[in-house]
């Protein structure tokens, strides 16, 4: 009886020991190149969507790790008090994840991998988590709060103290979520015995894993040196290996490259990984590989899928669950040579080396649009990526925009600068030139002699032609520079030929194919923008009589011409309209990111109307009558 009561007892130890080591979620990816931006107003909100959290779960992953450049979301020293935009597009965020019941990990993310860690970034991280804490304590426990990614350069004492006092911060307004903390040193694996015991069981300890490096990151030049390798093989072989710089001679690159044959074996990255396991069964504590991942560009593919298989198999083996870095973008599970489509440009043999699920996958065919399209309206419309360079870009200046919410501010402009909107996939727009569509957009300046170019750039479909331009100069013959929204309807077919940059100037040859359009952009070709800014809105490809995509935007005042109320809100169905119109009072509904969802009119000053069709979320309302708008947000629960 006391032998059994032993064994009993040994057993339920064990059980909880083993619960104690693990993480709530599994595995699942880093949602970059969304947050990690370097103001509020620089988020391209709609480069995710609901559907993206969908297809990440679709997927088989059950966690995000979601990178913020969080300092820079906040008024500053001080305080830090967290930006209203910011917190608006965050919280949007975390209830996609919630509905979803996705874990959804707070990364902060504001770091340079070239500068060191300053030790006064205690004065930053303390007033910023406990801002953010405040916020969202009473959200889910799906949501996690990640002190700090990747610190470098500063000792394991210095940097564990800061991370403590980050904690009581936290703590001293939110007891319930989980934090992740890490180590030094990158969140390396090796720091991870130094870190103390905060005294506090709602921790996850995070570190990341690249080894070897000069395989992982092979081609990476955000690195000191750049790595400038092609094909270093995985696993390590000597007749494979390509030939090293003479530029990396003496460097820790080519120390890592005379040591290779050492560093790129299997045997090499499982006994480098059993460093957090040995630190995870030690201390008793849940831990988690929050990066791992392989730069695609200059790596062989076969070999990446190799270590992508090896490394989440030993995590998986030893019970350390996972994100990857990332979905997108150059470590990311699509092709290259795809659009980043979820139906048809999946990374099948990577996804199978992750053991995910794969959804079916479908060749794509570009074919002609047959109807206009927003670019900007309110935001970058969805599957439109900001691509350009120089200035300073603000996507959302509600101080006073032609129509909607917001407004784009372009500042700080010098000459040859670019405003770019990348369309992904590319663009037929040969139809609509035949159709007679036109560019429609409003723009401002107070720049009296102000000359810019509005462009369309084209790729080639053989691959093998230069990116030619289509563009139509606006300047002062154009519009009066006065500091008031001027309207612009620019015909494609008036657009002429520029010619083509391809690391030298290429003057125009008729080449330009309205076939395959890559981008759309704004360019200061004449001038820098020096005292002023450039602001657009609602710029569109329309036609006169494509209602659906144009916004008659030019007859509508900002001047609230009545009142208008929607209640109660938030609401789930039923809501009720109450305004001083008493004819017809059209109904706009545009979702977070810029889609239009719903369209009802309503024919008395006091209405009800259901909106049981519309999914829960954040929604703008436009309320139009005759030449007068007026807009109002409401949640949909």
């Amino acid at each position: 009886m006391v032998r059994r009561c032993n064994l009993l007892f040994f057993m339920l130890l064990m059980v909880e020991i083993v619960f104690a080591q693990q993480t709530p979620f599994n595995r699942g990816v880093n949602l970059t190149e969304w947050f990690q931006v370097g103001s509020p107003g620089a988020i391209h909100f709609s480069r995710y969507d609901q559907k993206d959290f969908e297809q990440i779960k679709q997927l088989g992953c059950d966690v995000v790790r979601l990178p913020i450049n969080l300092h820079a979301m906040t008024s500053g020293a001080p305080d830090h008090v967290l930006d209203p935009l910011f917190t608006r597009f965050l919280d949007q965020a975390i209830s996609w994840a919630e509905d979803l019941e996705l874990y959804l990990i707070l990364d902060n993310h504001s770091f340079d991998p070239n500068v060191s860690t300053d030790p006064s970034i205690e004065n930053t991280l303390v007033p910023v988590w406990t801002n953010m804490a405040a916020r969202y304590s009473d959200r889910s426990e799906f949501l996690l709060y990640e002190v700090l990614n990747e610190p470098h350069g500063i000792s394991d004492a210095v940097w564990n103290a800061i991370q403590a006092n980050v904690i009581k911060g936290i703590r001293s307004v939110d007891e319930k979520h989980t934090i992740v903390v890490g180590g030094p040193q990158f969140n390396s694996y090796l720091n991870l015995q130094a870190i103390p015991d905060f005294g506090d069981n709602n921790l996850i300890y995070t570190f990341h894993f690249y080894d070897p490096f000069i395989f992982t990151h092979q081609g990476a030049t955000w690195v000191s040196p750049a790595i400038d390798l092609v094909d270093v093989p995985f696993p390590y072989d000597a007749s494979s290996m390509p030939p090293l710089p003479s530029s990396l001679n003496n460097s820790w690159v080519a120390f890592s490259y005379a040591n290779y044959f050492n560093e790129g074996t299997e045997e090499r990255v499982k006994a480098l990984i059993d460093v957090a396991v040995r630190f995870r069964n030690e201390r008793n504590v849940p831990v988690y590989c929050g990066e791992f991942g392989v730069f695609q560009p200059n790596s062989a593919e076969p070999d990446r899928v190799a270590y992508y298989e090896l490394v989440r198999s030993h995590l998986e083996e030893n019970g350390i669950s996972w994100t990857i870095w990332d979905y997108h973008g150059g470590f990311g599970v699509f092709r290259e040579d795809g659009n980043g489509l979820f139906e048809h440009d999946l990374n099948v043999e990577l996804l199978e080396a992750l053991d995910l699920n794969i959804p079916e996958q479908t060749e794509f065919e570009m074919k002609p649009v047959s109807e206009g399209f927003p670019i900007y309206r309110d935001l970058i419309e969805s599957q439109i990526f900001d691509i350009g360079f120089g200035g300073r870009t603000n996507y959302y200046v509600d101080e006073n925009p032609n129509y909607g919410e917001y407004n784009l501010s372009w500042s700080e402009v010098d000459q040859y600068n670019t405003l770019g909107f990348d369309f992904l996939p590319n663009k037929d727009m040969s139809q609509l030139v035949v159709d007679g569509y036109a560019l429609d957009l409003f723009v401002k300046s107070e720049e009296s002699d102000l000359m810019f170019d509005v462009r369309f750039v084209d790729t080639n479909l053989e691959g093998e032609d230069l990116p030619w331009r289509m563009r139509y100069t606006i300047g002062p013959d154009q519009v009066s520079w006065d500091g008031t929204w001027q309207h612009l309807f620019i015909p494609l077919s008036d657009f002429t030929e520029h010619g083509a940059w391809d690391n030298e100037w290429f003057e125009p040859q008729g080449l330009f194919d309205w076939r395959s359009i890559d981008r759309f952009e704004v360019s200061t070709e004449f001038g820098a923008i020096e005292s002023n800014d450039l602001q657009l809105d609602q710029i569109v490809v329309t036609n006169l009589d494509t209602a659906q995509v144009q916004l008659s935007t030019a007859n509508f005042s900002n001047t609230q011409a009545f009142t208008f109320d929607i209640v109660p809100n938030p609401v789930e169905d039923l809501v009720y309209v109450r305004s001083t119109i008493t004819n017809t009072l059209e109904l706009q509904f545009y979702d977070a990111v810029g889609k239009l969802m719903h369209v009802a009119s309503i024919n008395s000053n006091d209405s009800s109307l259901s909106l049981s069709a519309l999914p829960p979320g954040l929604y703008l309302v436009h309320a139009i009558n005759g030449g007068s708008v007026v807009t109002k947000k409401i949640i949909k629960r």
